[in-house]
């Protein structure tokens, strides 16, 4: 596990523009899962303006870890967060872009997601994988769509499942455990002082951490990097 720890969100956001354009140039084609998010958002703009033109996006796939069930029209999308903070200001191919279709039927559209990236995906131990999955935390310490209280759908045969969040009763499409951690690499984005004691109990392994769907993220091929600010550092 690597621990990139920047003084702000911003800098943060820098820090892993960089790190994602890196992983992008490498002359290969590469498959990345998306997150949404306020830090992915300023990554996102960052990305587009300082990294854009040096990109060959046609070698770039975007997916989407998890998304909410609303249409891309919607202000909750995290498609349309991506583009207008990403897509719209860089030349990439639509054909490249994979997005989980919110405002169909929540449970087929898990079926068709999960098809999708049984067939545009590399394999690895018989399991799609991506190059780069990106993913957020929450104050609950949930990661894509699954929380506490449904972190049963983590063990789940399928690469992706319907979720429901625990407070709105919102359903989502997300990825399973299966996915996430067959991935090549896997970065986490989690800033602000509300994250800061689920970091803390995580990495340190606290009692009850288990309980937490982001402790279950353990690549078994690959990398695990988690770029945090200060404020969710702090009990590091």
């Amino acid at each position: 596990m690597d621990l990139h720890i920047k003084e702000t969100k911003q800098l943060v956001a820098e820090e892993f523009s960089e790190f994602f354009k890196e992983k992008c140039t490498t002359g290969e084609d590469v498959h990345i899962a998306l997150s949404g998010g306020s830090t992915p958002k300023i990554v996102f703009d960052h990305l587009a303006k300082e990294y854009g033109a040096d990109i060959d996006w046609s070698k770039v796939f975007l997916y989407w870890g998890d998304e909410r069930c609303v249409p891309p029209s919607d202000d909750e999308s995290n498609y349309k967060m991506t583009v207008e903070h990403l897509i719209s200001k860089i030349d990439i191919p639509e054909e490249n872009i994979f997005r989980i279709k919110g405002e169909d039927d929540p449970e087929e559209e898990a079926k068709r997601y999960s098809k999708v990236l049984d067939e545009q995906l590399p394999k690895a131990n018989g399991i799609p994988y991506f190059d780069v999955v990106m993913l957020g935390m929450g104050d609950d310490g949930h990661t894509v769509s699954i929380f506490p209280y449904n972190i049963e759908l983590w063990d789940m045969p399928e690469n992706c499942r319907v979720a429901k969040h625990p407070d709105s009763g919102q359903k989502r499409v997300t990825f399973t455990g299966k996915i996430v951690n067959n991935a090549k690499t896997i970065a986490f984005l989690v800033t602000g002082a509300g994250k800061k004691e689920k970091v803390t109990a995580i990495h340190k392994k606290h009692d009850g951490y288990k309980e937490f769907p982001a402790s279950l993220v353990a690549p078994k091929q690959g990398e695990l990097h988690w770029f945090l600010d200060q404020d969710a550092a702090a009990g590091l």
